[in-house]
């Protein structure tokens, strides 16, 4: 199979966006795990990697969806999916940098949709099937995922009021193993998949391969590797707003929260949904807030959060079709976007570096912040 250079850009930029994908949305999996000391940070994110990867082999239904359902790939170039990607990574690293949890799908979809409508025009932009496929999921997964959680955090303390605490404790931890591994999965299943419909749809554009066909193996065994990586690093600032500030969790709570998640998430990718892994477990963990009697959901955290849900798709679109606008002036213009980006990239990594978060300071409170008591 023979590819022209562009054509490497997309896949090299395309896995790099995988690899954000995975560090940015390791907090999804293994947030509430952290949390409540089910899992040490180091193993948590090793269990995640690890698992994500098993996922990515799982199905390809999803990338299907992407590779033929959101824009015309007769109208679409290697270079609009370059700059589309371009959108996407952008917003994942600003994302990551505030520690709020967006939805890295979103941030694609965006990006590709902006990125195609200014380049080939509204007509190469599928619209019913964003909807259908994209934002009816946005709005209906993490409204499901909470009712089942609060559902089942209700039920959970329920059945165990007169148990013993401390045995509830090490029964829940253990399940919580088990259920984080479950989210894990899922995850590797429904986000590696986006990747995998990028990377065919840049090879369907390029005449590498037919219309309308399904990821090579080498894909889905690349963009699974590079989604497990990035997860291994693990994107500390995310765990620590999904794990901490959405609301104090126990050990029945994360259970629910990651069950219910994990429901949602492998229903979707069996039925071709593209839906938003964040936005999921968000939503589950909000729900077993609001399932354990006197828990506090701070809700100033999660409007925050419902807010970069709200902008991350005409964000990341607003990025993709500049990006698309220069890149299609010629060679000089792809060359441009590309070093753009890389500065882009590497201005955000240095101005973490002024407040690092890692494994180890994750669970330290935050200076002048009041720390509510432990239940």
């Amino acid at each position: 199979m023979d590819f022209s250079l562009i054509v490497l850009v997309v896949i090299v930029a395309a896995l790099a966006f995988d690899f954000t994908n995975g560090f940015h949305d390791t907090a999804n999996a293994m947030a509430t795990s952290i949390a409540t000391g089910a899992l040490k940070p180091k193993v948590a994110v090793a269990v995640s990697a690890v698992l994500n990867l098993v996922g990515a082999f799982l199905s390809v239904e999803v990338a299907k969806t992407i590779s033929g359902g959101i824009v015309d790939d007769t109208k679409v170039t290697p270079v609009i999916i370059f700059a589309g990607l371009v959108g996407a990574i952008v917003w994942n690293l600003v994302t990551w940098l505030i520690g709020l949890p967006s939805s890295s799908s979103h941030a694609l979809f965006g990006g590709l949709i902006g990125a195609t409508w200014i380049a080939s025009g509204a007509d190469a932009v599928h619209f019913g099937k964003v909807v259908e496929k994209v934002l009816i999921p946005a709005l209906a997964s993490p409204v499901v995922a909470g009712i089942v959680a609060t559902l089942g955090t209700f039920l959970v303390y329920r059945i165990t009021a007169r148990a013993k605490q401390d045995t509830v404790g090490r029964t829940f931890k253990a399940g919580q193993i088990a259920s984080a591994s479950l989210v894990s999965l899922a995850h590797g299943t429904n986000d590696a998949q986006k990747t995998m419909g990028v990377i065919t749809l840049t090879l369907i554009a390029s005449g590498s391969l037919a219309p309308n066909s399904g990821p090579p193996f080498w894909v889905v065994l690349t963009a699974g590797t590079a989604i497990a990586l990035g997860t291994y690093l693990g994107g500390w600032r995310i765990i620590q707003t999904m794990g901490k500030k959405l609301t104090e969790i126990q050990t029945p709570q994360g259970f629910a929260a990651e069950t219910s998640a994990a429901a949602v998430i492998l229903t979707s990718a069996h039925l071709g949904f593209a839906l938003s892994t964040t936005h999921v477990c968000s939503g589950g963990i909000i729900g077993s807030g609001l399932g354990r009697k006197l828990a506090e959901v701070r809700w100033g955290v999660a409007g925050r959060m419902v807010l970069a849900w709200a902008l991350t798709l005409p964000a990341a679109a607003i990025v993709g079709a500049l990006a698309a606008y220069v890149s299609t002036l010629g060679t000089w213009g792809t060359v441009l976007v590309g070093l753009a980006g890389v500065l882009v990239a590497l201005g955000i990594w240095l101005a973490s570096k002024r407040n690092p978060v890692n494994a180890h300071s994750i669970h330290q409170p935050e200076p002048g912040v009041a720390q509510p008591a432990n239940a």
